[in-house]
């Protein structure tokens, strides 16, 4: 086998491989759980030397060494994404972020509007024919090795091998480092009492044979734990966890009535436990997709009965929905939200849900407020909205004028808070 030489000759070092990259390069690092920390640990030892490398990513783990203050001017982040290790960098200037909806962050290497210099991503050894698995995470990468002058690889023997278009030849890599690392995982949540009761009004929106778009966290945790009575579920989404798995090795989840991909868990992304990670080794019924797939609306849309759950941060009388700022503050990105609100909307029997806990800060603030923050993103548009969940039920806002989606919010509402809610409500005259 040619590619077997070819493949041995290209093995070195971490920092070999960071001596490849030059200063005002474009680099773009592999995320979520397939960060490749030995790079970013390599990289950070030689940044000082260079000035102006750019380094691109959607939401990473570890410790992002290339945002500390020491750094500027040698190399600057754009998050395309921001997760809690890069947001005190994003929010104090020192790091970009761009919006950018999920499933169009694959055309911006393709189009070259963000080049790619270096590709700095993390696989899994190659098969017998020379094919290694992007495993965890194919997300937003193929299409940035596609685009990459050089791809550098961390090939670790811990990453899972997974289905799906989730694949690259080794003759692609340009240099190759061995690894035997496991991945980072995701902990998991504690569900509290309000968490279980979203979760309980989620999965009373949920009909048998449905198919689901969750990501990770309390609220998604709370909806599983609800859904083992339901029958013939199905997945498609951008990203899950331990939870899906459960479901799926309890029969609950077999995607036997999906109407796209059927008998497949559909999905780009997971974080979870090592559970996860062996589950999803080498097993036919897991597909990962790139997003410029999975979160397409028109693919979502192609599932009948599909359900769509998000969270947001807080949400205005009228149905505008802020998921990603904390009125100026950046605290995440854009992410798939949008995309699979409008997916569900247009598919058959779906329902696009928004749900969140009524209060933050301990309870001292209302989540439903009759003005979002100044300075606060619109992430999902009053035009986009249908459901929104809390604690004290559901809000159909979907065709509803704007007195009667107000009035169906502060029902929702933290009880502490409607009053409150209900004079500024006529006050604006949005109730009269």
């Amino acid at each position: 086998m040619a590619w077997t030489e070819n493949y041995r000759s290209r093995i070195g070092t971490p920092e070999e491989a960071m001596s490849l990259i030059k200063s005002r390069d474009s680099v773009y690092l592999h995320a979520g759980a397939a960060t490749p920390q030995i790079f970013v640990d390599a990289f950070a030892k030689r940044a000082m030397e260079l000035e102006g490398v750019t380094i691109t990513h959607i939401l990473s783990l570890g410790d992002p060494k290339y945002v500390t203050p020491e750094m500027e001017g040698h190399v600057r982040l754009n998050s395309l994404f921001t997760g809690t290790n890069v947001r005190e960098s994003v929010n104090a200037g020192r790091a970009d972020w761009t919006p950018i909806f999920l499933s169009e962050i694959p055309g911006l290497f393709k189009n070259g509007h963000i080049p790619v210099d270096v590709a700095l991503i993390h696989v899994s050894p190659p098969d017998s024919h020379g094919f290694c698995s992007f495993g965890v995470s194919t997300d937003t990468t193929i299409a940035a090795c596609k685009a990459a002058k050089i791809i550098v690889a961390m090939v670790n023997r811990q990453m899972p091998r997974v289905h799906g278009d989730n694949f690259i030849h080794a003759s692609k890599l340009d240099f190759i480092v061995e690894a035997n690392e496991p991945l980072f995982q995701a902990a998991k949540v504690e569900l509290s009492e309000r968490h279980m009761l979203i979760g309980k009004y989620i999965a009373s929106l949920i009909e048998d044979g449905s198919t689901l778009q969750m990501g990770i966290g309390a609220i998604p945790d709370a909806t599983l734990f609800y859904l083992k009575e339901k029958r013939n579920l199905g997945i498609h989404t951008e990203m899950f966890s331990d939870g899906v798995v459960e479901l799926v090795e309890s029969g609950v989840i077999n995607g036997e009535e999906k109407t796209l991909h059927p008998g497949k868990v559909v999905s780009s992304i997971v974080m979870g436990s090592q559970h996860v990670y062996d589950f999803i080794h080498e097993n036919p019924f897991m597909e990962f997709h790139p997003t410029d797939y999975v979160n397409d609306p028109y693919i979502i849309a192609q599932n009948n009965k599909m359900v769509a759950i998000n969270s947001s941060i807080e949400i205005d009388l009228t149905g505008q929905v802020c998921s990603d700022s904390m009125g100026r503050t950046n605290f995440s990105g854009i992410g798939g939200q949008v995309d699979f609100m409008r997916g569900a909307s247009r598919s058959i029997g779906g329902r696009p849900i928004i749900a969140m806990p009524s209060t933050a800060k301990k309870g001292t603030q209302s989540r439903i407020v009759l003005d979002l923050k100044p300075g606060a993103a619109v992430t999902t548009s009053r035009g986009d909205v249908h459901y929104i969940v809390t604690e004290y039920g559901i809000a159909h806002l979907h065709g509803k004028t704007l007195r009667q989606r107000a009035k169906a919010l502060i029902e929702i509402a933290h009880p502490d808070f409607r009053e409150e809610l209900e004079r500024q409500s006529f006050e604006s005259k949005i109730l009269h």
